[in-house]
């Protein structure tokens, strides 16, 4: 028999791997949320201040723009640059960190771009059932 090329999931749980703290899943966690590529292509054009990212989405709440914005600065996706000004004013903007993230969040967007008719049809089959 030939050897078979393990999965890298099945390369972690051979090496014990700790599920709880997989970095994909880390990433993910926030990456993967409903605003966060939104935003981060929203920023993609340079900074933009906090009201100007919530008129560009106008469905997300001040509350989750919030949110999300600090998960993307505490995973040093995105800067906060506070101005001194009455009152103060905040822009944010891609960290090096979070213009390297474009890339595969770009070829993310081509593929659902292009799968989404199939993704329609399974779920209208699926549906039918």
């Amino acid at each position: 028999m030939r050897d078979m090329q393990l999965s890298r999931l099945e390369e972690w749980k051979a090496m014990g791997f700790d599920f709880q703290n997989c970095p994909v899943r880390q990433v993910l966690d926030h990456v993967a949320a409903k605003w966060t590529s939104l935003i981060l292509l929203e920023l993609e054009n340079g900074p933009q201040r906090f009201n100007a990212l919530g008129r560009a989405l106008p469905d997300i709440s001040k509350r989750m723009l919030t949110q999300s914005l600090r998960d993307l600065e505490r995973d040093g996706l995105v800067a906060r640059e506070v101005f001194d000004t009455k009152p103060p004013s905040v822009a944010y903007s891609l960290t090096d960190m979070g213009r390297s993230f474009l890339e595969p969040l770009h070829h993310m967007i081509v593929w659902a771009e292009s799968m989404m008719p199939q993704v329609e049809a399974a779920r209208a089959q699926f549906d039918k059932s």
